[in-house]
């Protein structure tokens, strides 16, 4: 195995003392940066002022392992925790005792507690072992899961999705925060697209498995608790897996080598998104909520997942309105997940391969608009075959949250600012969401064309903010390109000088506007 070739000095002289962050503020001293209250995890290991330098074998290697383990127990968690929550979706054609209103406020429920909890969740988060935390809340949420099958009250239902949706805030932040510190901008996308692809196979796995459970004629157990009872005991499985294998950061990644720990770090120096840092920085949270980009992206995300929301929990219920039986309701909703799938791995694949974020989301809803319009324009109709195509291309929107994460890991930089950020976007997810539970109105069954049209107008609408968001990336970095250069010529720096200068400030936990090496990926 090729080990350490080189450590290089970087510069020490008045060239590199103080460089402007965007405000046109300078850092005093290097040691500022690199203090243990103000600086990344990360410099316990690296520190800031020299690069120590692996052959690409190396790294390559290293890269293999880490995918080995991170993007596959991550996959694995988020099929537990979408089975999980769409275990309502299964249930409600599966003798589920709750109907009507009070089902969609039991639908509601998840999302109340998802977004009361996810802002004290990321900060509880940041103080804590970041998998550690994470597989907690995955054996709790199991416990909870499992409950749902002694439940037999409305009351009971709704308090049990609460804490469900409680258990659950933390696992998106959590992840992207790990992919984020171990992949590089390059590489994000498709190990988010990974894992949040399992959202297809789970329409596919637990449709399969409500089908088999649906042959059950119910005589000791109603159908629905068995489901409950299965997702459960594969959640709190799943939780122990994260807790001995998933690594918190490259600092204290047991997976690793103390040299392949340097190695990971080293990988990601470049992109100026730092690593982990336990203490909670105000303003960073301020600048945050300042930048008009967190309010887009926010707002991209609610967009997303209104239509989400609604779709998660009543797409088995609108093919079974096309003339199915429940049993072929949930063999002929599979389809949808394979499309799901692909388009979530071919946008995540495209996202990196072109340094894209922004336009896979716009082209992943076209076929979603397509697909609502045959919904809308069939109905009423004996075209199945037609509106079961429709149903099959709304799937390929299923891709755009991913993107979404992608652009928040590569787009970010500053622990909390990331934290922050990322806590926002899920809480407007579950803003999204809990309108979505109240898209599809039980007076407008079966056909719910106001729903359906509602989608359409915010998926367009969506499609216009994506594209400013990718402006705005494009517009700041030729303004950081403007400001690096202008440095070069008052300071008299080389590009090597520059390099330097980059590496010193790559784990100081600056965020993405203080530091001017940073690039945006649009």
């Amino acid at each position: 195995m090729t080990s350490l070739v080189e450590r290089k000095p970087s510069c020490e002289d008045e060239k590199s003392s103080e460089v402007p962050d965007e405000s046109g503020h300078g850092d005093k001293q290097e040691g500022s940066l690199a203090n243990s209250l103000g600086g990344d995890e990360a410099l316990r290991l690296v520190g800031t002022q020299a690069k120590q330098h692996f052959s690409e074998e190396y790294n390559l290697k290293l890269r293999r392992k880490l995918d080995f383990v991170i993007p596959t127990i991550a996959a694995a968690v988020y099929f537990t925790q979408f089975l999980d929550k769409t275990s309502l979706n299964y249930a409600s054609i599966m003798g589920f005792p709750i109907t009507g209103q009070e089902y969609n406020l039991v639908s509601m429920a998840f999302y109340l507690g998802y977004v009361v909890w996810e802002f004290p969740t990321v900060y509880i988060a940041q103080k804590l072992r970041l998998a550690k935390y994470l597989s907690a809340n995955i054996v709790v949420w199991g416990v909870v899961l499992m409950l749902h099958g002694a439940a037999n009250s409305f009351g009971a239902f709704f308090a049990l999705r609460f804490i469900l949706g409680m258990c659950e805030s933390c696992v998106a932040p959590i992840l992207i925060l790990i992919i984020s510190m171990f992949y590089k901008k390059d590489e994000q996308a498709t190990r988010i697209a990974y894992f949040y692809m399992m959202l297809g196979l789970t329409q596919i796995f637990g449709g399969f498995v409500a089908y088999g459970i649906s042959f059950y004629d119910g005589a000791r157990l109603a159908p629905y608790k068995i489901v409950y009872f299965l997702l459960g005991s594969l959640a709190i499985v799943v939780g122990i897996v994260v807790l001995i294998w998933l690594p918190d950061s490259p600092v204290n990644a047991r997976i690793l080598t103390r040299e392949e720990r340097i190695a990971a770090l080293e990988r990601v120096r470049n992109d100026q998104g730092g690593t982990e840092n336990k203490k909670f920085k105000k303003d960073q949270v301020i600048e945050a909520l300042l930048d008009i980009r967190t309010w887009l992206v926010v707002l991209a995300t609610m967009l997303t997942d209104i239509p989400s929301g609604g779709l998660t929990n009543f797409s088995n219920i609108i093919i079974k309105n096309f003339g199915y039986t429940s049993k072929q309701t949930l063999i002929l909703a599979t389809p949808s997940g394979v499309v799901e799938v692909f388009s979530v791995l071919i946008c995540g694949w495209y996202s990196d391969k072109k340094g894209e974020r922004m336009l896979p989301v716009i082209w992943a809803t076209l076929p979603t608009l397509v697909g609502v319009a045959l919904l809308i324009g069939f109905n009423g109709t004996d075209q199945k075959g037609v509106l079961l195509f429709g149903t099959y291309l709304i799937g390929t929107f299923g891709s755009t949250l991913s993107t979404i994460y992608a652009y928040n890991a590569s787009n970010t930089s500053g622990y909390t600012k990331k934290l922050t950020i990322n806590a926002m976007t899920l809480t407007f997810f579950c803003v999204g969401n809990i309108i979505g539970t109240e898209i599809f109105q039980p007076k407008d069954a079966p056909a719910y064309i106001p729903g359906k049209t509602a989608i359409m107008v915010l998926l367009v609408v969506q499609n216009v903010v994506a594209y400013l968001l990718r402006r705005i990336n494009v517009r700041l970095n030729a303004q950081r390109r403007a400001m690096v250069n202008e440095e070069k010529l008052r300071r008299g720096w080389t590009e090597d000088d520059v390099q330097k200068e980059r590496e010193r400030r790559a784990f100081a936990d600056m965020t993405d506007k203080q530091n001017i090496f940073f690039v945006y990926t649009a």
